[in-house]
């Protein structure tokens, strides 16, 4: 029985035993007289069983068939279960059991089922937020992005990073899987946001050399604001990078993170998926739809933030690495132990400028400019070094032994053999002692 049940019960004892009237029971138990005088006719006939709900333990009218439950339970135990980290959800399981199978199903109604069964255990609930940070009100006003390291191919690949890109306002999604949270892993996922949306107005990200850095000495004292190589490209985009102190404050792409690593890692493993490649196809052209279009959602005001989308020439001249290089009076700068000889072509004079600009492409491309002019050049021959003068070799290291106890340089006069005189030797002995044989 239930708790208004029992407490029915109670009340109705109390108007028997004469301690109460039906009046007060129904102000008791917030009822209508006329309620109260028909619980009080059926208690007095069948007891306190009849205050039980007619119902209780019945079946319900809308139950799903036996056939049915046990047809779904044996397609969860035998495609859907596994391992606590590799089981599916009753949210993901009915997504695919009405995909896959043509069985559509309530995702409630699954999870009981499941519950019963013990193929799903509920997981602890985190504790709310203190405070909560409004969404931005328009689609590309702020962007997240975040990289996320996991086993995302599950031992038939190697280990790689999610980049993930997220709009602050309607959630929605681009991801690249790759190798390392690098400044092209960065500058790849941003460029595939862009060909798709435009520039977006603001990227929140978290304090990586990739993305923020601190000033060094030398930029301190003369007043220069550090910029990383993902940070010039941002800016010549005209996006404004803010760093997250603390990963709650970026807590939407870190929400999606969880999200990938539950429903991507499963659909991964049902294609058999085993290279960044074939991940990343899947990505675009099938897992990214669907996700989005299931989590993501209007914006509170329709006004688009997107900036133009830039040519294929101008992306080009943005995402590069950019490097400056001193140059010698002969033509030749050195970067990264390559030394370049650049082609001044007609200049008869040497460089009046001490710096070339180096730009590096993902490709491996590289080009050299110098005053804004594009220079030819050749690679050289790293010069041999100098050979060092061999070192002499260590001197022998002189062990000293410790004399063992019975050697004669522990031993008394009086403890050593008898000496005589060397008879070979004609004339006295001054000075010699010889001992005698033993």
């Amino acid at each position: 029985m239930s708790t208004g049940e029992l407490e029915r019960v109670e009340v109705m004892g109390r108007v028997a035993k004469e301690k109460l009237k039906l009046t007060d029971a129904a102000a008791m138990l917030q009822l209508s007289y006329r309620q109260v005088k028909r619980l009080w006719r059926r208690y007095g006939q069948v007891g306190r069983r009849g205050l039980k709900h007619g119902n209780a333990g019945r079946p319900s009218n809308r139950s799903k068939p036996l056939k049915l439950r046990r047809r779904v339970l044996n397609l969860v135990k035998k495609k859907y279960s596994g391992l606590e980290e590799e089981r599916f959800g009753p949210t993901l399981t009915a997504e695919h059991l009405a995909e896959e199978d043509g069985i559509v199903l309530d995702h409630d109604t699954l999870r009981l089922w499941m519950l019963q069964e013990g193929l799903w255990s509920r997981q602890r609930r985190r504790k709310k937020h203190c405070q909560r940070r409004e969404r931005k009100a328009h689609f590309g006003e702020l962007v997240q992005l975040d990289g996320s390291f996991h086993d995302w191919l599950e031992g038939r690949g190697p280990r790689g990073c999610l980049m993930d890109m997220v709009d602050d306002a309607t959630s929605q999604t681009q991801a690249c899987l790759g190798k390392e949270e690098t400044i092209w892993a960065a500058a790849g996922v941003l460029r595939a946001w862009i060909e798709k949306y435009g520039v977006p107005r603001a990227l929140y990200t978290d304090w990586k050399n990739v993305y923020k850095r601190k000033a060094t000495p030398g930029e301190q004292l003369r007043g220069e604001a550090p910029v990383t190589q993902f940070g010039r490209m941002c800016q010549k985009l005209g996006i404004r990078i803010i760093a997250a102190s603390s990963p709650q404050a970026k807590g939407r792409v870190e929400r999606i993170h969880g999200v990938h690593q539950d429903r991507l890692i499963k659909k991964l493993r049902r294609k058999k998926i085993g290279s960044y490649e074939a991940a990343n196809e899947y990505l675009e052209k099938q897992y990214l739809r669907e996700h989005n279009r299931r989590f993501a959602r209007a914006a509170a005001k329709p006004e688009d933030y997107h900036g133009r989308k830039p040519t294929a020439r101008e992306l080009r001249e943005i995402f590069r690495l950019e490097t400056e290089r001193r140059i010698s009076n002969d033509w030749v700068i050195r970067h990264q132990g390559r030394y370049l000889q650049l082609n001044p072509g007609a200049r008869r004079y040497g460089p009046t400028q001490s710096k070339a600009l180096v730009c590096e492409w993902e490709g491996g491309g590289m080009e050299v400019y110098y005053r804004g002019e594009r220079m030819a050049f050749t690679e050289l021959q790293a010069p041999t070094p100098k050979a060092s003068q061999p070192l002499p070799p260590a001197a022998r290291a002189i062990v000293v032994r410790k004399a063992k106890k019975d050697h004669p340089w522990h031993q008394g006069y009086k403890n050593m053999k008898p000496w005589i005189p060397n008879r070979g030797i004609a004339g006295p002995l001054v000075g010699i002692r010889t001992y005698a044989s033993p």
